[in-house]
């Protein structure tokens, strides 16, 4: 098992940046993979971002050039640095993880993240 605290979230206008951070309660260097997501009122959750073990990483085309996804094997934390935020960003977010054979996967709570424009 594994328990994430995320944090990092809060309201900043149009164009500005935040930086989310992502706790794990154990190593996450075996773990498959983490991820943020992203829920927006009325919305679906949407994958935002995701590292690999490896290191590799993808994002969805919304974020694309803006958002980078990072994790720090030794503090147990995965970062989102979100830059030339837009009030669509404006949501919810997630950190995931996926662990072991079986892939269970495992979520926060959640931050907010608001953006004014």
């Amino acid at each position: 098992q594994v328990q994430l605290v995320e944090s990092g979230g809060g309201l900043v206008q149009a164009g500005g940046s935040l930086r989310l951070s992502c706790a794990a309660s154990r190593s996450i260097f075996t773990i498959n993979y983490m991820a943020w997501y992203r829920q927006a009122p009325g919305k679906q959750r949407e994958l935002v971002a995701i590292v690999t073990s490896g290191g590799s990483t993808n994002y969805a085309d919304s974020v694309k050039g803006r958002f980078t996804i990072s994790r720090d094997n030794a503090e147990n934390t995965v970062y989102l640095q979100m830059n030339s935020l837009k009030s669509e960003d404006t949501a919810v977010y997630y950190c995931n993880a996926n662990v072991g054979v079986f892939s269970h996967n495992y979520w926060g709570q959640g931050t907010q993240v608001t953006v004014s424009s």
